[in-house]
């Protein structure tokens, strides 16, 4: 029964090759659950709540991958969108974090429509290829910054706006975690991100940083204080529409990159470029997201980590069950989650900003109608400190460049209205 619903003899795969790959995609995955609650809990939001509430939306939006459109994706809170959501939104336009969970949950609704109805794609596809690449390069970039900040390496300046921070035992430590996470990267350890926040929080044991948690194993914390917490209504407001319109282009490249990225690892398109089974991860990824939304996270989204559980033999939604279950077994440890300091998490975000940053060398920087908007995009994200605003900049950017090229031909109906759309952000903002 088990090999007809997840077809796994006729995918080329078997139960082992499946445990396997669902088991290396957690690992690669994991730190997700020490990194989600340091950046949301910087928004004012209950840390232990953040915890369990990471571990239940990762694994609930892993499981829908699993069971309803039967792949071996999973999915998580997205990276740089919980950056957005924190520091953007909430301590940067003052949103109570209340409201910026309506958002989500609005921004999750849409993207449910958008998908059901085949507007997701469309809209994707109808974005240039430079932009796209820009938006990855630019998240990579803010992400990188936030780790820094969270180090300690880097601190505010009067004079400079930023500076080099002192070398503290915790900025020490962090140092060397990134060392050590490097190292572990480029020897292509899996699970190397995972490793490097144990490794860098037992340093910070040992030197008397942070205290041992009183027992191991416990029930997870409860979700209370973030569950059904988030304010619908006062996210009905026109100013928020820059806010919601970010969630959804950000979610947009984020998911369709990845989920074409990995069907083209598993096999899954077909001669003519269709991805097989792209609806129905689209649908699990939305519906996640509102799911997300009322636990108390910022939005879900599919993780490109799930390439090396595919790498290592995984075919089916049955490697997703087993990755959501590890989720759940993770659950019981949150008294060492919770000990974990941010500069220990720091490494990861530097180490997932250089993955995504690596994008950058698909743009085509001779053409400057193209260049010149993806840099905009790219520098002005970490700069201005929001993914809105580079993301606005660099599409009213292409849209008058193309024009004043000659070019305007080339630009899409529905590029001029999401330029329109970025000059109401901008204005808002």
């Amino acid at each position: 029964m088990l090999d007809k619903y997840f077809q796994i003899s006729s995918r080329h795969s078997s139960v082992r090759n499946e445990i396997i790959g669902g088991a290396t995609t957690f690992l690669t995955m994991a730190y997700i659950i020490f990194v989600n609650p340091s950046i949301l809990g910087d928004a004012g939001m209950d840390k232990n709540a953040l915890i369990t509430v990471t571990i239940l939306a990762s694994a609930i939006g892993t499981l829908l991958a699993g069971l309803w459109a039967k792949v071996p994706f999973a999915m998580a809170p997205g990276m740089g969108l919980n950056a957005f959501f924190t520091y953007t939104l909430v301590l940067g336009a003052g949103v109570e974090w209340q409201t910026a969970l309506g958002v989500v949950f609005i921004s999750g609704v849409i993207f449910f429509l958008l998908t059901i109805t085949g507007i997701r794609t469309k809209i994707v596809h109808t974005i240039p290829l430079s932009l796209r690449l820009a938006v990855g390069a630019g998240i990579g970039l803010f992400i990188a910054f936030i780790g820094f900040k969270n180090m300690g390496l880097i601190v505010d300046n009067p004079a400079t706006l930023v500076s080099i921070g002192k070398f503290s035992p915790t900025v020490l430590i962090g140092i060397l975690g990134l060392i050590i996470t490097a190292i572990l990267e480029v020897r292509k350890v899996k699970g190397g991100i995972f490793y490097g926040i144990i490794i860098t929080t037992i340093i910070a044991l040992l030197a008397g940083q942070v205290s041992a948690p009183e027992t191991l194993i416990s029930m997870p914390p409860s979700i209370q204080p973030l569950f059904f917490k988030l304010d619908i209504l006062s996210a009905l407001n026109f100013a928020l529409i820059g806010a919601i319109f970010s969630f959804m282009f950000v979610d947009l490249f984020d998911s369709v990159g990845t989920i074409v990225a990995c069907s083209y690892e598993a096999g899954f398109v077909e001669k003519n470029g269709e991805v097989k089974h792209v609806d129905k991860v689209l649908e699990a990824d939305a519906v996640a997201t509102i799911i997300g939304s009322l636990l108390g996270t910022s939005t879900t989204t599919t993780y490109i980590e799930s390439a090396s559980g595919i790498a290592n033999g995984a075919r089916t939604g049955f490697a997703s069950i087993i990755t959501a279950g590890l989720f759940i077994l993770a659950l019981f440890f949150a008294p060492l989650i919770g000990i974990v300091p941010a500069y220990a998490t720091a490494p990861a975000l530097i180490i997932v900003g250089v993955y995504m940053f690596k994008s950058i060398k698909e743009i085509d920087f001779n053409d400057f109608s193209e260049a010149i908007p993806a840099f905009l995009t790219i520098i002005l994200m970490p700069l201005s400190f929001s993914i809105s605003i580079g993301l606005s900049f660099g599409f009213i950017s292409y849209v008058l460049l193309k024009v004043a090229s000659g070019k305007a031909n080339n630009v899409s109906i529905l590029m001029w209205v999401i330029a329109a759309l970025s000059l109401v952000n901008l204005y808002l903002s």
